[in-house]
């Protein structure tokens, strides 16, 4: 049989593999996240079962009934929720339900921020019908022949959205945060003030030219209804008499005798009819900033909010968070962190129907204090209670959107994910949140870590025993392969929040075993080249070709196996099933830029000739006693 075409050149895979080792080490120390002395640098995230974290108790409430959610609506609170902590990479959460109300989030990680992850995000897009002071010392402002949106004594709104033509300027927001949309068949535009959250579009009813009904017209539940009652015995019959026949934001003259008002906490604010909310002058934005998660969640019913001080009656919701197709955080143009909102098929032709609505003002629905500087219709984004911006209108817009505002990578990220991931079903409030201690400890750690040694130490030992300087191969391998698990372990950390676990040990033992087949399979059929009366050094070559397609069979079985574990599972043993096929690729990568490069090496000195030393005892003894015996014709397959 003729020797395999080409010679192998072991020093170019060897090169690459310090190359790879130099990158990885250079992350490791050097890269983002990489801080304080090399010792901590060279520590890997660890999980919740190892040193501890971070626990936050999330409470269902229910602003209209008091009872508890439905096990449905809970176990779907609870997926999402998990979708958002482990939004980027295998974070080990741990979020599970308690009784009928709760959900209890782990992480791991002393002090970690986890209140944004039980937000409801439910965006809804709301036109502003009216406006008013919230600060509680005036009433309505006349209105002003500049069609201004800001009433007397309130924070003035600003910035626009408006279609952009290719070249021309964009509208100047003085605000921190903004909605802009992409440019499409209709063009382009702007949104902006308020600081803040974020948005996203939401659905609804279709666009309408005359105002929505009330909310105080439709049905009323028999808790809220209670709840009112109690709250008109509290202000008094006179106060709450007063307060429901205004038609409009009371005189700053009459707001005597709407005192009581001011007493009320968020709560019982909460349950007031939504005009009554708006037009009584002394509820203020205080109170109204401060109500129940999910208080006007309701997009078919009209709603008040605040924002800079000054007090919105808001339109029912024309767009909402389920017609935004995907959100994602992006650096724009001028490398400023915002949110891109794609919207599905019949959620742009909402927003669209929404953004015409406001830019016509068709049926006068839009008070003139709530117009914009030049005489359109706002429309605020609302995210759960809080409005992030409200734009005036300056054309219809057709493309996509963009919330832009005092962003960085993490919270933009943490908007996106909300977002993406859907709005909760269940509104919640944060109980408790405390430091817990590790759930299995330092001793698991070490005993986890001394198994793992001791698997090591046994391979190495009986290597060493059968195979002698091949043994030498096998050691080696096995230090350069948990010095890249350990690296990618570090990296990994830093870059997609992967943490270690009881159970990523346990799947990086159980690599063990595929790292030492894979010795066995190509020394076993080295041996069985020699046999058949080839030199050790183009036994080698031979060998690896036979060897290299069983061994990527064996990899590859087990890296499907990982990956579906990894797809199908939760919680730990999804932590496991990455670890898993972590240490599988990189034992792939030692395989071919180190033990054949090294063996080739190896088959060039005179130790690998010596049956003694070379561990090939039984095969080249063979060989040399029976030179002139035919080779035999069948190939033994390892």
């Amino acid at each position: 049989m003729a020797p395999p075409q080409g010679q192998m050149r072991p020093g170019r895979q060897l090169a690459v593999l310090g190359f790879i080792f130099v990158v990885l080490y250079l992350l490791v120390f050097f890269s983002g996240g990489a801080s304080g002395g090399w010792k901590d640098r060279l520590e890997p995230r660890l999980g919740l079962d190892l040193i501890g974290g971070t626990r936050l108790t999330l409470e269902a409430t229910n602003t209209v009934d008091g009872k508890p959610p439905t096990a449905e609506n809970l176990e779907e609170a609870r997926q999402i929720i998990e979708s958002r902590v482990n939004a980027y990479g295998v974070a080990e959460a741990e979020v599970v339900t308690e009784g009928n109300r709760n959900i209890v989030i782990s992480l791991p990680g002393e002090n970690r921020d986890l209140t944004d992850v039980g937000s409801a995000a439910e965006l809804r897009f709301r036109k502003v019908l009216k406006a008013t002071d919230g600060s509680g010392a005036a009433a309505a402002p006349p209105p002003s022949p500049s069609a201004s949106a800001a009433p007397s004594g309130s924070a003035k709104p600003s910035g626009s959205a408006s279609p952009k033509p290719s070249g021309s300027a964009s509208p100047k927001p003085s605000a921190s945060a903004k909605v802009t949309a992409s440019p499409s068949a209709g063009g382009q535009g702007g949104m902006a003030p308020a600081p803040s959250a974020s948005a996203t579009p939401t659905p609804s009813a279709p666009a309408s030219a005359a105002p929505s009904p009330s909310a105080s017209a439709a049905p009323v539940p028999q808790s809220i209804e209670q709840q009112r009652k109690a709250v008109e015995q509290k202000v008094g019959a006179a106060a709450w008499a007063a307060a429901s026949g205004l038609q409009a934001p009371a005189d700053p003259a009459q707001a005597a005798a709407f005192k009581p008002f001011g007493t009320l906490s968020p709560q019982e604010t909460a349950v007031l009819p939504v005009e009554m909310q708006f037009n009584v002058p002394t509820i203020t934005c205080a109170q109204l900033d401060k109500r129940p998660a999910g208080s006007i969640n309701d997009p078919k019913q009209k709603a008040v909010a605040c924002e800079s001080g000054a007090k919105y009656l808001l339109d029912v919701a024309k767009v909402e968070g389920t017609d935004v197709k995907n959100a994602s955080a992006q650096l724009d143009q001028t490398s400023a962190w915002v949110v891109s909102l794609t919207f599905k098929g019949d959620g742009q032709e909402k927003w669209t129907a929404l953004t015409r609505e406001a830019f016509n003002n068709e049926g006068q629905a839009c008070d003139q204090t709530a117009l914009g500087q030049d005489g359109k219709c706002r429309v605020a984004v609302v995210l759960d209670n809080e409005i992030v911006s409200s734009p005036e209108i300056q054309g219809v817009l057709t493309g996509d959107s963009q919330i832009t505002g005092s962003f960085d990578n993490k919270s933009a990220n943490a908007l996106a994910s909300q977002l993406r991931y859907g709005a909760l079903p269940v509104t919640f409030e944060p109980q408790e949140s405390q430091n817990v201690t590790a759930t299995l400890g330092d001793s698991h750690l070490r005993a986890g870590l001394l198994a793992a040694g001791i698997g090591m130490l046994l391979v190495i030992i009986y290597s060493f025993f059968y195979y002698r300087l091949l043994g030498s191969v096998i050691f080696l391998s096995l230090v350069l392969s948990a010095l890249l698990v350990f690296g990618a372990l570090v990296v990994l950390g830093r870059s997609i929040g992967f943490t270690l676990t009881l159970a990523g040990i346990a799947g990086m033992i159980v690599s063990l075993g595929v790292a030492a087949d894979s010795f066995v399979i190509y020394f076993e059929r080295l041996k069985d080249e020699i046999r058949e009366g080839r030199s050790p050094r183009s036994a080698v070559p031979r060998a690896w070709i036979r060897a290299r397609r069983t061994i990527i069979s064996a990899n590859a079985i087990t890296l499907m196996s990982a990956v579906v574990l990894y797809i199908v599972s939760v919680g730990a043993v999804k932590g496991f099933a990455f670890a898993l096929g972590l240490a599988t690729v990189l034992d792939l990568v030692v395989v071919f830029l180190f033990r054949h490069p090294i063996m080739t090496m190896f088959a060039r000195t005179r130790a690998f000739l010596s049956p003694r030393v070379s561990g090939l005892g039984r095969a080249l003894p063979a060989r040399s006693a029976e030179p002139g015996t035919a080779r035999n014709p069948r190939v033994k397959e390892a």
